[in-house]
């Protein structure tokens, strides 16, 4: 069976303390119970969670939806973004498995980026690292007004807004994401090719802005 993975980059730094991180938590939680409904992305989507502060780490490595479960996570220190980058690189080269002659690998990996903060490493090595994988597709979200958009159209073509990092907001993308992991594990699968883009992915609710 090939593999969906989807890696979701999750900014745990001091600014998401409180509702922010409350939401994020919640969020993944509700996104996984309603992937399990849907029988695509239970065959088909696998989920791995890495979390950035002061610095990196894979908390969950990447997981089918039966199995998944979510660890804590506290939000405190800085938004080492670039170390993020780097991580997913290294899980995207361990876990990702390639196409060779013998076999079809997995699906190329889905990555969803979502921070409240603009970086306080040197994102540009990790950006670079990122940039050689290949990769479906990277969403970016700058998740209230202490995002800097311009970053992460750096990293990502793919780049959405909230204007307030809030509880209602934070749902509404993690509903979307959800979504869009649900009609990317069905097209890959009937139409045999991997994802490309925004464009083959449900429209964003109002809460969020594509920036252009």
């Amino acid at each position: 069976m090939r593999r969906l993975p989807v890696y979701l980059l999750l900014d745990t730094s001091g600014s998401m303390m409180g509702e922010p991180i409350e939401a994020v938590k919640n969020g993944v939680q509700v996104m996984i119970s309603s992937l399990r409904q849907n029988p695509q992305a239970i065959e088909t989507a696998f989920i791995s969670i890495i979390t950035f502060d002061s610095s990196a780490r894979q908390i969950v490595p990447l997981t089918d939806l039966a199995s998944f479960q979510m660890p804590d996570i506290s939000a405190t220190g800085t938004t080492a973004l670039g170390d993020a980058l780097s991580t997913v690189s290294r899980c995207i080269d361990s876990e990702v498995a390639t196409t060779t002659a013998e076999s079809k690998g997995d699906w190329k990996p889905l990555v969803f980026i979502m921070t409240d903060g603009i970086p306080t490493d040197d994102y540009q090595n990790g950006l670079a690292e990122l940039k050689r994988r290949k990769t479906g597709y990277i969403v970016a979200c700058a998740a209230g007004s202490g995002a800097d958009s311009s970053v992460l159209k750096q990293i990502t073509e793919n780049v959405v807004m909230l204007d307030n990092a809030d509880s209602q907001s934070i749902a509404k993308f993690f509903a979307w994401v959800t979504a869009s992991i649900g009609v990317t594990s069905t097209k890959v699968e009937e139409s045999g090719k991997d994802a490309t883009g925004m464009n083959e992915l449900p429209p964003p609710p109002s809460e969020l802005n594509i920036v252009v």
